[in-house]
């Protein structure tokens, strides 16, 4: 099956989901959307994808939308190696993890959001700054505790998860708003255990083809 990914090479959803598909031992093409100059909103990507946000994924049957349902389409169609604990527990557990970074911190402190702050209440670079830590910190200290509860080598026992694929992006993020992260070390360790796997590696945004 072809795989195309629509990303832009620093969008933490975008490199989730690069994360997963490394992790599968996927080939996939990129087309990349410069989401400074706004070239999401383009035309052609509206038709792909009339919410105008990236990623994207085109499949042989059709597109995803949204990194969440792609990491869970991707679960569904290519089962090894999972990315969900075999048992119902532990599954909704990563779910929760995910979900935390992907609907409340990851939200919060997107380009749309920052831009917004910026041009609607003339919020200042250090206001912006402090408005990323705050939510970037409460989201963090809510997963500490998670980590520490269900945690291992990764962020849910020994072997990565989707719940990886999307706590490595927010440090990522997190370490560009310079957040303190010595509050959190279980998930500081969790995600360098992750980063550390050559397939996360490869999903860096620096090792991307579109990387400034």
């Amino acid at each position: 099956m072809a795989l195309t990914l629509h990303s832009y090479w620093r969008s933490s959803a975008s490199y989730r989901v690069r994360i997963a598909l490394n992790l599968k031992g996927l080939d996939y093409a990129q087309v990349t959307h410069d989401l400074r100059t706004g070239a999401q909103s383009a035309s052609a990507y509206a038709a792909l994808n009339p919410q105008q946000m990236v990623p994207a994924l085109e499949t042989d049957g059709g597109v995803i939308a949204q990194s969440l349902a792609i990491l869970e389409w991707l679960e569904e169609r290519y089962p090894a190696p999972a990315l969900l604990p075999t048992e119902p527990k532990g599954r909704a557990v990563v779910r929760a993890m995910a979900a935390t970074i992907a609907c409340d911190i990851h939200p919060l402190n997107n380009l749309r959001i920052l831009k917004s702050l910026r041009q609607d209440f003339a919020a200042t670079p250090e206001q912006i700054t402090a408005w990323a830590q705050r939510w970037i910190s409460k989201g963090f200290a809510a997963l500490e505790a998670m980590i520490a509860r269900h945690g291992g080598t990764y962020a849910f026992g020994d072997t990565p998860t989707l719940a990886d694929c999307c706590l490595v992006p927010q440090v990522y993020s997190a370490e560009r708003f310079e957040t303190d992260l010595t509050p959190y070390p279980r998930l500081l360790a969790a995600a360098q255990a992750a980063q550390g796997l050559p397939a996360v590696a490869a999903a860096h945004p620096a090792e991307q083809p579109d990387a400034d």
